[in-house]
């Protein structure tokens, strides 16, 4: 009964958070005759506070509207190539009526970057993908919240991950591709690519691997103590929910959004007091450029989705808690996974020296188990200062990140 009394709840506090949103703009707005009043400014700042603490944060937009090429701003216009049940196949198409642009957008290496499944919504990644389009073609895997998915589309595993993968790769075609995984995703990639050489089929140019748990029993973090912690059981028992009305998925078996964001809260609880303290404290002051990052930030960081749970404890059972991938174990709807079949394909592997959800050496594993690529065709990267989203989002994503990642995948474009 937990998703529906938080449903309950939640419809019980919607007209409170929305009178706080109402006051906090008639005790803000300068046209307000109530703006004047003495301790508008507090009395505005804690409504705000109020109305984000207790409203609802919907998948944020992407907002990719342009960027710029060869010195030339470039419209880019998003696209959905494929639709499955539980994610769309995004291209982030790049435009231009200048020809010398056009003919450098057409040389422009390929490039398929795979989200995570684990809470957050691809837009998460908003930085990465933008940032990738000066000098690539990108496509994103867009993850669709599993309460939007009916029964009827059936059940969402592991194993069907790795497929997804697996077929977003041939739609796009592996020849003259590179594909770039965030977190979680390295590892249903890289069973994905193993599974395609040991079948003959072609391969991506090359891998980059981003903060992701590829063996989970290296410097291990409190994420991975949790998995470990507790029996596959204790998941199934306390954080699987079934989905009530009057979403499209009712009846479905999930990982709710909401309690992912509440052991999101829990692993840092007092620097998220102190940054809506700060962004109360900001409003007061009047220093709205920070507290408009303060927005942003937390606009995407509360936009949460559903994980189907078979997915959720597949990952839980074979990444945390029995190491499958490393310990050369895991079979793929009976296929079994061998990185060391992977041959034609450049890897790089990245990991932040702070990375508090995916501990030092995780990613970089993979080096150990990519045997049949040469060493010449391997790199590794440790971000010094940085933690899990300064890999991927951020001024060191911008500035030390991606010009090795651009300079990597060009190495290998052909």
């Amino acid at each position: 009964m937990l998703y529906q009394l938080h449903e309950l709840n939640r419809a019980m506090m919607a007209p409170w958070v929305h009178l706080a949103e109402a006051n906090s703009r008639i005790f803000s707005n300068p046209s307000s005759w109530a703006s004047g009043l003495p301790g508008a400014e507090r009395i505005a700042a804690g409504n705000e506070l109020v109305h984000r603490l207790g409203k609802d944060y919907e998948k944020p937009p992407w907002n990719i509207h342009e960027v710029e090429v060869e010195g030339h701003k470039v419209p880019v216009l998003e696209q959905e190539v494929v639709r499955k049940p539980f994610c769309r196949l995004v291209r982030f198409k790049r435009y231009s009526d200048d020809a010398p642009t056009i003919a450098a957008l057409k040389d422009d290496p390929v490039v398929l970057v795979v989200a995570p499944l684990s809470g957050h919504h691809a837009t998460l990644l908003r930085d990465t993908v933008r940032t990738l389009l000066r000098d690539h073609k990108v496509y994103v895997t867009d993850w669709i919240d599993a309460r939007m998915v009916p029964v009827e589309d059936g059940a969402f595993g592991l194993d069907d991950y790795v497929a997804y993968v697996e077929d977003f790769i041939r739609h796009i075609g592996a020849t003259d591709l590179h594909v770039i995984s965030v977190c979680q995703p390295t590892v249903p990639v890289l069973a994905a690519v193993s599974l395609m050489a040991a079948r003959g089929e072609p391969v991506p140019r090359s891998l980059v691997m981003m903060g992701g748990p590829i063996d989970a029993q290296r410097s291990p973090t409190a994420v991975n103590s949790l998995a470990t912690r507790n029996p596959l059981s204790w998941f199934e028992n306390n954080v699987i929910h079934s989905v009530p009305q009057p979403y499209p998925g009712e009846g479905r078996e999930v990982y709710p959004g909401f309690l992912q964001h509440a052991g999101f809260l829990a692993m840092n609880p007092s620097r998220h007091f102190m940054s809506h303290w700060d962004f109360y404290s900001d409003l007061i002051k009047g220093d709205l450029q920070d507290a408009d990052g303060h927005r942003k930030f937390y606009d995407e960081y509360n936009a949460v989705l559903d994980m189907p749970a078979e997915y959720y404890l597949d990952t839980i059972k074979t990444v945390f808690q029995e190491f499958l991938l490393p310990r050369g174990k895991w079979k793929v709807n009976g296929e079994p996974v061998k990185p060391s079949a992977i041959k034609g394909t450049a890897l790089m592997t990245i990991e932040g020296e702070l990375d508090d959800i995916s501990g030092l050496g995780q990613t970089q594993a993979a080096h150990d188990l990519c045997t049949g690529i040469p060493k010449t065709r391997q790199e590794h990267l440790t971000v010094e200062g940085a933690g899990h989203y300064g890999i991927f989002s951020g001024r060191r994503w911008r500035e030390t990140v991606y010009p090795q990642v651009r300079d990597f995948i060009a190495r290998y474009a052909g």
